[in-house]
C-alpha cells in the first residue's frame, strides 16, 4: 500500500477530525473514505459523459431521437407505479 501526504489547512484538518469523530472513524479512515467517494463520483461522471456523447453521435448518425415530452411522461408514469411502454425514437431531421 502506498503512502501519500496531504497538506491541509488547519481549518480543513479540524473539520475532517470533527467529522471523523462524529462518524466514529479515525481521521485517516475518514480521509481515505472521502477520497474513495470522490474518485468513484468522478468515474461515474466520466461514464455518464461518455454515454451522453455516444448517444449524441448515434442521434446525429441516425437522425432519430426521443421527444422530451414522451420521456417525461414515461418517467412520470413509472414514478406513479405504472408500467408504461418505452418511448419510441422519432425522426428529427428529413
Amino acid at each position: 500500500m502506498a503512502t501519500t501526504s496531504l497538506k491541509l489547512s488547519d481549518e480543513l484538518k479540524q473539520r475532517a477530525i470533527a467529522a471523523a469523530e462524529q462518524q466514529g472513524m479515525s481521521p485517516h479512515a475518514f480521509m481515505v473514505s472521502a477520497i474513495e467517494q470522490a474518485a468513484s463520483a468522478a468515474e461515474l461522471r466520466r461514464g455518464f459523459v461518455n454515454d451522453a456523447l455516444a448517444a449524441r453521435e448515434e442521434m446525429l448518425r441516425s437522425g432519430e431521437g426521443y421527444d422530451a415530452s414522451d420521456v417525461r411522461a414515461y418517467f412520470q408514469a413509472r414514478l406513479a407505479g405504472d408500467d408504461p411502454q418505452l418511448p419510441q425514437p422519432k425522426k428529427w431531421r428529413p
